[in-house]
């Protein structure tokens, strides 16, 4: 039996416009500086600076010639994550780490640093080498991970010397040289693995009791340690507690990663820029967005002048209408992008000042127990915009405050009911589960179902494995791995 059925889908589309409006929204400021140049670079209508005599809401550039839709893009509840996912923004356009050479408030020059790999073959120089161990030795430094390690079997290393270099060796020697590679700086480059590079380090140590008890430890109990067997080692080596503590004071102080002072074999420089300033003056709270989010743009003359005199022109040929269609076209891309960024900067700010008032007494404290449980939906009602819209901004930006620069999306947060059936943000029992782990006797720290304990007398009600979340998002270990001795 055929059966047929009528159905009514109702949907929305999103103009082209509004989707790269939405693409401006979720730029932080280095990349929309960067978007930015690229619309400078692409539209020779669109130009920078001041023009004294030029209004952008002035244009009268020829309705005659207007053959596009021109909507004004308004603020309405479609979910734009339909339309638009961070795929198809590239990466670093997305990433929170917007630092720009050019910021303002940045003073001190950036040091161009050389290479890891650079260093260490520097670092070689000081050896006298045949040609060939220098060879072995260069070819050693190139296969150090980006943490400082070489992971790779010493037969594998005799084979890949064979193939790819000519060089024909053993075993022995490739050992003999990796040897000469240890000697290196920073200590403990070359290692195999995490035991190696902390008995590379303590060798490197001059010699006392606690760094002598260190390197047994690491090298005849390597377990035992790693898993904070303390009694075990007391038993072990017979010594006191304060003697193994001076010990593993020692281990503490290595560098498991002996290559993080670099990262994609450059130092690591790590600098943020904030897409909103805070300041508190006179007990009031003043909310500024990063003035490199408000540049200054205009609609070339020369663009309004060359489609005006093809207006007058008395010629009406074909090659004379597409010029006028290019100039036109660049014309109003030129003034969508002007009122696109315009649009943009009002949207940062109205978000920003709902969060501010929201969370009012947070800023004005800074005090993170006093953070309000607040989830998107509640900005976005406020300001009449859509929850993707806020999560945008929340996500990629960030704001200096009088008490740091922190990422927009960490002041946000769900809700619990506490003892007195009140809703507290999860922000401030995570604090003060912080707070309780930090003050506790670390050679016995208290276990997930005691932190439960803990907080349920202080009011906050929470199942242990609740309490076991928050210590892990808050980096945390468990409580074996935070014992001291």
């Amino acid at each position: 039996m055929l059966k047929q059925s009528l159905q009514l889908k109702l949907s929305q589309k999103l103009s082209p416009q509004q989707i790269q409006l939405m693409k401006l929204i979720q730029l932080p400021t280095l990349a929309f500086e960067q978007r930015l140049k690229e619309e400078l670079i692409e539209n020779p209508a669109l130009e920078s600076g001041k023009e004294d005599d030029y209004s952008a809401e002035e244009d009268n550039y020829g309705d005659d010639y207007d053959d596009y839709d021109n909507d004004r893009i308004e603020a309405e509840d479609i979910n734009i994550d339909e339309y638009l996912s961070d795929d198809e923004t590239p990466e670093y356009k997305l990433q929170t780490n917007n630092y720009s050479k050019d910021d303002d408030d940045y003073e001190a020059p950036i040091i161009a640093f050389e290479s890891f790999h650079q260093d260490l073959i520097n670092q070689l120089n000081t050896f006298i080498l045949t040609d060939e161990h220098r060879a072995i030795a260069e070819f050693l430094v190139g296969s150090v991970d980006d943490m400082g390690y070489i992971r790779r079997d010493i037969q594998d290393i005799v084979d890949d010397l064979a193939f790819t270099q000519g060089i024909y060796t053993d075993e022995k020697t490739v050992e003999k040289i990796l040897n000469i590679v240890h000697e290196l700086e920073p200590s403990g480059v070359g290692a195999r693995d995490l035991k190696e590079c902390l008995l590379l380090q303590l060798r490197h140590k001059t010699p006392t009791d606690a760094v002598d008890l260190a390197k047994d430890i690491i090298e005849n109990q390597f377990d035992a340690f790693t898993k904070k067997h303390y009694d075990k080692l007391l038993q072990k080596y017979g010594v006191t507690r304060e003697q193994l503590r001076n010990a593993i004071d020692e281990i503490e102080k290595l560098n498991p990663k002996p290559g993080s002072a670099y990262i994609g074999n450059t130092r690591i420089v790590e600098h943020i820029t904030p897409d909103f300033i805070i300041k508190i003056s006179d007990g009031e709270i003043e909310l500024s967005l990063n003035g490199r989010n408000a540049p200054e743009l205009h609609i070339s003359k020369d663009y309004q002048e060359m489609l005006q005199s093809y207006k007058e022109s008395s010629k009406s040929n074909s090659a004379q209408k597409d010029a006028v269609q290019f100039i036109k076209q660049k014309l109003d891309g030129a003034k969508w992008f002007i009122d696109a960024i315009k649009q943009r900067q009002e949207t940062l700010y109205v978000t920003m000042q709902a969060i501010i008032e929201y969370q009012y007494d947070y800023f004005i404290s800074g005090d993170e127990t006093k953070l309000r449980p607040m989830i998107l939906k509640d900005i976005a009602d406020r300001i009449g915009l859509d929850i993707s819209t806020v999560s945008r901004v929340a996500n990629s930006k960030y704001v200096d405050t009088p008490y740091g620069t922190f990422l927009i999306k960490n002041f946000f947060s769900e809700a619990m009911v506490n003892d007195q059936g009140e809703e507290v943000s999860t922000i401030e029992i995570k604090k003060i589960l912080e707070t309780i782990i930090a003050d506790e006797d670390k050679a016995k720290p208290y276990p997930d179902d005691k932190l439960a304990e803990l907080l349920k007398e202080k009011g906050y009600p929470i199942a242990r494995r609740t309490v076991a979340k928050y210590r892990e998002q808050l980096d945390i270990p468990v409580a074996r791995m935070r014992k001291r001795i």
